[in-house]
């Protein structure tokens, strides 16, 4: 027998997915994934990048977007949602990836079952199905995309919530391995933005949840796609990860016995994955009572798959031009968990960047390569800091603090929740309201998010 597709054991594993209930682990996974996003498209929702993307919606339909009254169409709520649930860089992140699961998934996923009116089960279902392909398929080719100069959470957003919504709809394994093979043309996202700090990788998540909706649709409508979209000739890993031979039982060995996604990090910074550990360990510098005019210099050992991101140029990270590139400068985020004790979403606008004292601590942090550093197996922090008493101080984090080895509570996950929709003016009883909502969606319930809509 010739063996399926990859597309087509993922088309397999959607359908059995779709007939049983999640394990206790994913579906926990998927609720805490459910409050995350809808906090952060909340906290975005008076954004000037969230209003260029409502200024571009094409009509009204049956779909929310959060935070905004009214209905819309399933496209441009995608767009909106998940464009917004990335924009401050504070969602969830997969480590291994790295990637970003929730922003273009739940987005995708919730805009089309209100469309078609599909409440039950399958909701959570169909999003735990596309955080598991988004997870897995950051694994196949480590550092590739990236190296290539490709957003991972751009164009394996693409497929992967082209492999949810299919669930959603219950497309069959054949339209599933069809609809993955047109996401394959629609994926798209170059990391460019790291240049100047522009506004393209918050649309990433945004345009992958929409090509997601797009290819399904399509697929149930009999257009097809290349079977061998994966492992082609000219397929997706050979376009976007052409520096290394892709292993692809990283995303079909066990699946639907092993679900990667079941480990997603939460994160308790609003700034780039890889700096989070560090940020710990610059407030727990500055919490051992080391003060930032006692400091000569701070060097980090790093690995060197997060130096072309979030090192170099070194002298643009320690004077980023904006908020946002800030949240992708190490430097500039330990000096703001330093000085600010935390790198929340104030600790990103423009005012708190521009800060002089902060910018004269970024200036003294540089970075050395470590060839035994973990990454991106695993993310960890390291700050060496010298002092103009000739003494130092040393400070190591082992892991990602709101990953597999250190997750957040769900204390943690309610009052960052609760935080960000306060930071967006939503008022206290629709923030509970929509928590409850959350709830009943994630237990399989019906799917109302018209608290969602003040």
């Amino acid at each position: 027998m010739t063996t399926p597709s990859i597309a087509r054991q993922i088309g397999e594993f959607a359908s059995i997915a779709a007939e049983h209930p999640l394990p206790d682990g994913v579906a926990s996974m998927v609720h805490r994934l459910l409050i995350d996003v809808a906090g952060l498209c909340l906290a975005a929702r008076g954004t000037d990048y969230v209003a260029a993307c409502l200024a571009s919606a094409e009509g009204q339909g049956q779909s929310t977007i959060f935070g905004h009254a009214g209905a819309y169409n399933a496209l441009d709520a995608a767009l909106v949602n998940g464009t917004a649930a990335h924009g401050e860089d504070f969602d969830d992140t997969f480590e291994g990836g790295p990637v970003h699961a929730g922003a273009p998934v739940v987005p995708a996923v919730l805009a089309m079952a209100e469309r078609r009116g599909i409440s039950g089960p399958i909701v959570p279902v169909a999003i735990a199905v596309g955080v598991e392909i988004m997870c897995r398929g950051s694994l196949v080719a480590p550092q590739a995309i990236h190296k290539a100069g490709f957003h991972p959470t751009a164009v394996i957003g693409a497929l992967a919530t082209t492999a949810a919504v299919s669930t959603l709809l219950r497309l069959s394994p054949e339209a599933t391995e069809r609809a993955l093979g047109l996401a394959g043309s629609m994926a798209s996202g170059i990391i460019e933005y790291l240049a100047d700090g522009s506004s393209t990788k918050r649309l990433h998540a945004g345009l992958a949840a929409q090509s997601g909706i797009r290819a399904a649709l399509l697929a149930e409508a009999g257009m097809t796609g290349p079977r061998t979209v994966f492992e082609g000739t000219h397929g997706f890993y050979k376009a976007f990860a052409p520096s290394r031979q892709p292993d692809f039982s990283k995303l079909t060995a066990g699946l639907g016995e092993e679900w990667a996604g079941e480990d997603l990090a939460f994160k308790p910074h609003a700034c780039g994955t890889m700096t989070q550990p560090y940020v710990d360990c610059a407030i727990a510098l500055a919490r051992a009572g080391v003060q930032a005019g006692d400091i000569v210099s701070l060097v980090c050992e790093v690995g060197e798959g997060t130096v072309h991101r979030l090192w170099e140029p070194l002298l643009l990270k320690r004077n980023p031009p904006n908020g946002y590139a800030a949240k992708f400068s190490t430097p500039d985020c330990i000096a703001a968990g330093f000085l600010l004790g935390e790198a929340g979403l104030a600790a990103f606008e423009e005012e708190a960047v521009r800060d002089p004292a902060r910018r004269a601590l970024a200036a003294k942090v540089s970075y050395v390569i470590d060839p035994e550093n973990e990454y991106p197996r695993n993310f960890t922090g390291h700050i060496r800091a010298t002092l103009k008493d000739g003494s130092t101080r040393e400070l190591r984090q082992p892991h990602l603090r709101g990953g597999a080895h250190a997750p957040l509570s769900e204390a943690d996950i309610l009052a960052k929740y609760r935080a960000n929709a306060r930071f967006g003016g939503i008022d206290p009883l629709r923030v509970e309201a929509l928590l409850g909502s959350l709830r009943t969606i994630a237990e399989g319930g019906p799917l109302c998010l018209s608290a969602a809509r003040p």
